[in-house]
């Protein structure tokens, strides 16, 4: 999987990519990105990458800039690629949708647009947009934060990015749940304050627990 990530503010992207689980992949080369800024590919002489919108009070990131930015990875890497939008307003994030787009970009490249305030340029979404995906129904005033949650929930999909698969597996909405939210969970110790970890858990009986499992799916 190779990330190209168009932003106008890659530090926003250090720690992401430095710590935990996802730098651990990153390090173990399961995974390649690229960040790119997208004042770089501004012509204007303060680098700005946004105008005011016609007709409107507030500033959209403009279409030449965003253009270009594009079009350079795609002659970067001789071919055009998908390019996602970090949009406001399009279909809600959800697992089955990350299991789609896991599949479809595992072996590919593909590009991610982050916005800022909360439009691009519409001609962009016409020409080059290929999936928009909106992480819930509100307003970011950047978009890295919901690139950075589309990102962790894909990349926790990549064999060995998680040691245990099983993890994975037994994800609230995962498939073997049926799309349900996973059930409760405990550690030591058995007795905590005026709370018991339920008997069933600590009985042996892998058959039993099981069932208890699957009963406190919600």
């Amino acid at each position: 999987m190779k990330i190209h990530i168009i932003t106008i503010f890659p530090e926003s992207f250090d720690s992401f990519f430095s710590t935990s689980i996802i730098s651990r992949a990153k390090d173990n080369n399961l995974f390649w990105y690229e960040l790119y800024k997208l004042n770089d590919f501004s012509d204007n002489n303060t680098k700005r990458a946004d105008d005011k919108a016609y007709g409107m009070h507030w500033q959209v990131i403009s279409a030449e800039p965003l253009s270009k930015a594009i079009e350079y990875i795609f002659s970067k890497i001789w071919k055009k690629i998908d390019v996602i939008y970090m949009s406001p307003s399009w279909e809600l994030l959800n697992q089955k949708r990350v299991e789609f787009f896991y599949d479809k970009f595992k072996d590919k490249d593909f590009i991610i647009i982050c916005g800022h305030y909360e439009w691009i340029d519409q001609r962009i979404i016409d020409l080059y947009v290929d999936y928009q995906i909106s992480i819930w129904e509100y307003v970011l005033t950047s978009w890295e934060l919901a690139s950075q949650v589309f990102l962790d929930s894909i990349l926790r999909h990549i064999p060995w990015v998680l040691w245990n698969k099983d993890s994975l597996e037994e994800d609230s909405f995962s498939k073997k749940f049926e799309r349900k939210k996973e059930y409760p969970v405990y550690t030591r110790p058995s007795s905590f304050m005026w709370l018991d970890v339920p008997d069933i858990l600590l009985s042996g009986n892998h058959k039993k627990i099981e069932d208890w499992k699957n009963n406190n799916l919600t």
